[in-house]
């Protein structure tokens, strides 16, 4: 089976971005991977609200607090690097859908701020959603 693409109505723009990441700590998103990772069946995506790039001796601690939190197993394909994130917004989803922007193209078309991103393949019981499911999904955690 697999996933569908979700479909935005409209991006935030940069000062939208602003004001919806006040407070926010991180973003967690889940997918599906492709197919052929059977051993890594969900592709996640840690947005850190941070424009810094974390320096290379915190990388991987910060990835095995996030894998011993979220009981993800076997992380593969680590990329760590600040990125540009834009939010899709859709009629069909309560929060705003962050996205990183790889592509040059997408960032001078879709507004965005620079986080930290973390993404990688892994596997986890925890999110059956995307593992067994094939849906996507993200959720807020908040500075207390």
């Amino acid at each position: 089976m697999e996933a569908k693409s979700i479909r935005a109505d409209k991006y935030l723009d940069t000062f939208e971005i602003q004001e919806h990441l006040k407070n926010v700590e991180y973003i967690i998103m889940a997918t599906p991977a492709p197919e052929k990772y059977r051993a890594t069946p969900i592709h996640f995506t840690i947005f850190l609200n941070t424009p810094e790039a974390l320096p290379d001796e915190v990388k991987q601690p910060v990835l095995d607090k996030f894998c011993s939190d979220y009981k993800i197993t076997n992380p593969t394909e680590v990329l760590s690097q600040l990125t540009a994130v834009g939010f899709a917004i859709s009629n069909a989803q309560d929060t705003p859908m962050p996205m990183p922007l790889f592509k040059q193209q997408d960032r001078a078309s879709v507004p965005h701020t620079p986080m930290h991103v973390i993404d990688f393949l892994a596997d986890s019981n925890e999110f059956a959603e995307a593992k067994i499911k094939n849906l996507t999904g993200w959720s807020y955690s908040y500075n207390s």
